[in-house]
């Protein structure tokens, strides 16, 4: 079933009532608790909170990694409760891309062939010309034959970031992309992340405890308690730290 869109761009990624438990009885973890939020293409989202407020596994959840006990998600004009474990694959290697913290490349490949492996596993013919502009997208076309240990932290987000466009997904899921780089390193990764919205019209949505990366985004979501608990438009990192201090006082 397609939800109905809602606001000016169709939504790319959308909870309804979302809900997710781990554990039963006395040991129950809610972690999403009724969660409704819609990511509109060509959007930058960025989600923060208190540890614990859920902001992982509504990352988890909204890219159809787990599936949620209650509600529903949409995930790129699908739910993924209704596909089987091959389909989902399908789904998020053709239509979703994923950015960590550790960078997670394969050490034994070079930088130009952990770009082309979203491309290989969908059982495609890397297109050199296809992965060269990724490459040039992310400034490393002259390092494409390092291996990731022959890179900075900086240049192996960069690839990360390169391997998950290179196959032109609909959304591109960051879980603290920024967490392991210094300031420069940092600033030119979300400046990346501004680009695939603003140039490529991607829907970027971001977990990140940084106001200053958060600041980046057109919106920063906040949660507590698996519970959206406001909203911020046209962020600053001043207004981000204030809003995230005072729900780390309740949190204590």
């Amino acid at each position: 079933m397609t939800l109905p869109a809602t606001g000016t761009a169709p939504a790319v990624v959308r909870l309804v009532g979302a809900r997710k438990t781990y554990g039963s009885g006395e040991n129950a973890v809610t972690a999403l608790a009724g969660v409704d939020l819609a990511f509109p293409a060509g959007s930058f989202t960025a989600v923060m909170g208190p540890s614990g407020s859920g902001k992982s596994t509504l990352l988890q959840c909204a890219a159809g990694l787990d599936r949620v006990d209650g509600g529903r998600v949409e995930l790129a004009g699908a739910d993924p409760a209704t596909l089987t474990e091959t389909e989902l694959t399908v789904l998020r290697r053709s239509r979703v891309g994923f950015v960590f913290q550790h960078f997670n490349l394969l050490p034994s490949l070079t930088a130009r062939q952990n770009v082309e492996l979203p491309l290989r596993l969908d059982g495609l013919r890397p297109d050199a010309a296809r992965v060269d502009r990724a490459l040039d997208e992310v400034g490393l076309r002259d390092r494409a034959g390092h291996l990731p240990g022959e890179l900075s932290g900086g240049q192996q987000q960069r690839v990360a970031i390169a391997r998950a466009l290179v196959a032109r997904p609909d959304v591109l899921f960051a879980d603290e992309p920024t967490g392991a780089l210094d300031t420069t390193a940092s600033r030119g990764v979300l400046a990346l992340l501004r680009r695939a919205v603003d140039g490529h019209g991607r829907t970027v949505v971001m977990v990140t405890h940084d106001p200053v990366a958060a600041a980046g985004a057109d919106r920063v979501v906040f949660l507590a308690d698996g519970a959206v608990v406001g909203e911020l438009d046209r962020p600053t990192a001043a207004g981000v730290a204030a809003r995230m201090a005072g729900l780390e006082a309740v949190a204590c």
